[in-house]
């Protein structure tokens, strides 16, 4: 698998090219995501924060991290948004329609919030502390899209 996503976004006339590489932290947590539908996190050795997606070093601690956790699915909003105006999304490069939710979502086992899109196929589910699931893309790309969006859980 590829360390490296690459896009353009055209705008009229213009187009930028977009090029970042997830790194080995990264890149183990989308092969989880794609090949076992498992969401991973790493776990600092000092303080003991697990961190959704993971990274090498704990922000707190500023410690090498090597020991991978699963956390989720499931989780709870921890903040949202609903966006009613369209926007070229920068890590997929296409529109997306309009209103969508947006959320920080602190996963099941995990410390740190992970953002991803909510379902809003009822607004009155979508509160802060209300439980959600992730919905899977049938087609596995091996990066943040195998991750549909988040629903949220009735209680």
């Amino acid at each position: 698998m590829s360390q490296t996503e690459h896009m353009i976004i055209h705008s009229k006339e213009g187009t930028q090219p977009f090029r970042y590489a997830v790194g080995m932290h990264g890149s183990f947590f989308f092969q989880q995501l794609r090949d076992h539908r498992k969401l991973m996190g790493i776990k600092c050795p000092s303080c003991k924060k697990v961190y959704v997606p993971p990274r090498g070093v704990c922000g707190s601690c500023y410690v090498k991290m090597n020991e991978f956790v699963e956390v989720g699915p499931e989780g709870k909003i921890e903040t949202y948004t609903i966006l009613r105006y369209a926007f070229i999304d920068p890590e997929t490069g296409e529109q997306k329609p309009v209103p969508y939710g947006y959320g920080f979502i602190r996963l099941d086992g995990a410390d740190t919030l992970f953002q991803h899109y909510i379902s809003i196929d009822d607004e009155s589910k979508i509160k802060i502390g209300a439980r959600v699931k992730p919905y899977f893309s049938l087609e596995k790309k091996g990066n943040i899209k195998d991750i549909l969006y988040f629903q949220v859980v009735d209680p």
